[in-house]
């Protein structure tokens, strides 16, 4: 690790807040291309030019008891992190999602004189209300990628500024499905499921021989369907064996990585619930929503829920846009009855293309002039002409 200080350390839990932070490093680095930046991240911030101190997916555990058996080797980064940081405090610390990890190293940082921004708020409106207390005491400013939050931090006192989703912009409003299926080696007639059963080892254990269990009967019911699986590197070897013990063959395409390929190229998606729905639905797929996770930490989550949705693309439309099943719901027979329903009902997946791309057109913002606006006027280095962004929370 380097001695030196940095004008920005960044902490990016999993492969979302690793895409996420990439957005807004790709900025720094054309306005600030001498700004040094490290802290914990994946490779597309390490393509920006990120010195990757951990890797994101050390901290790529979810539920209370998964985290559990993860929590000495977590803490024990964050310690380690914290005293880093601590002894060559950065110009600003920006923590991109991963709220239980980043709130109390947010906190001890900005108690410290280093200004801290969060970057997705936390989903207070979902479930751990009471977590919006924490986020007061931990950071300056938060980077909503939701435009109702704002106001409902404002509410506590809580500075915050609606800079759109940063995906958003990235993803064509009609993606080009014939190119995504050459690009992956997929026939271009005839439909293509995408499998995304998560990025994380526990999702993987959890919902992947299922996923690849309901893929079989998919297959079996319509044996023209091709099936593509992007996978985390760290994960094909689990994926590959649950594809084996499903006794899938040549219907299965395993590409590592290409998540966004693979739902250009498909017509629908079962997938984990997560980040990915909201990307599944900025490419205007049909979905079917699916999570398992160990018992208590569901009884734990459940209780602590607040709305009747999971989904990110049914939360954002404010009902069940795409169906969720959950836990004991998500059976093999069910999953697939679910994505063979989509299939077979043409008019119902034009009308949820058309409502995924008014939810498309809300997110577009300038996400990466606005995030830097913040960043700038909090580390007193806003560019000559340029005013950055007030302080006051606002949409």
């Amino acid at each position: 690790m380097q001695s030196v200080k940095l004008d920005l350390a960044m902490v990016a839990g999993e492969v979302s807040g690793d895409l996420l932070a990439a957005v807004v490093l790709g900025g720094v680095r054309q306005r600030h291309p001498g700004w040094l930046a490290g802290g914990i991240g994946g490779e597309h911030m390490r393509r920006q030019g990120f010195e990757v101190w951990w890797p994101s997916d050390a901290l790529a555990v979810r539920g209370y008891v998964e985290v559990l058996r993860h929590y000495r080797r977590i803490v024990g980064i964050r310690d380690a992190l914290r005293h880093r940081l601590l002894a060559h405090p950065p110009g600003l610390f920006l923590g991109v999602d991963a709220p239980d990890f980043n709130l109390a190293l947010e906190r001890d940082l900005k108690s410290a004189g280093v200004p801290t921004v969060h970057l997705v708020c936390p989903s207070i409106w979902a479930w751990r209300p009471e977590r919006v207390h924490t986020l007061k005491t931990s950071v300056d400013h938060v980077l909503c990628i939701f435009p109702f939050e704002p106001a409902l931090l404002a509410r506590h006192g809580i500075a915050a500024t609606y800079v759109g989703h940063p995906l958003a912009p990235l993803i064509p409003m009609e993606p080009d499905q014939a190119a995504a299926r050459r690009a992956l080696g997929l026939q271009a007639d005839g439909p293509v499921v995408a499998l995304l059963p998560g990025s994380r080892a526990s999702e993987i254990k959890y919902l992947g021989r299922t996923f690849f269990q309901a893929a079989r009967l998919i297959v079996q019911a319509r044996p023209t369907v091709q099936l593509v699986v992007p996978c985390v590197p760290s994960q094909r070897a689990a994926i590959e064996r649950c594809a084996a013990d499903a006794g899938l063959g040549t219907s299965l395409v395993l590409v590592d990585g290409q998540s966004h390929a693979a739902l250009a190229a498909c017509d629908v998606t079962l997938i984990a619930s997560g980040t990915a729905t909201l990307e599944a639905a900025l490419f205007k797929r049909p979905m079917v929503i699916a999570y398992r996770m160990n018992w208590l930490s569901w009884e734990i989550m459940r209780r602590k829920q607040l709305q009747p949705w999971v989904g990110l693309p049914n939360i954002l439309c404010e009902e069940h846009v795409v169906p969720e099943l959950l836990q004991g719901r998500a059976t093999p027979q069910a999953l697939a009855a679910e994505v063979l329903a989509w299939l077979d009902a043409p008019e119902r997946v034009l009308a949820v293309q058309a409502r995924f791309q008014r939810l498309h057109e809300t997110l577009i913002q300038d996400t990466v002039g606005l995030s830097l606006g913040v960043l700038e006027r909090l580390m007193g280095r806003i560019p000559e002409g340029q005013p950055g962004q007030p302080g006051a929370a606002h949409g």
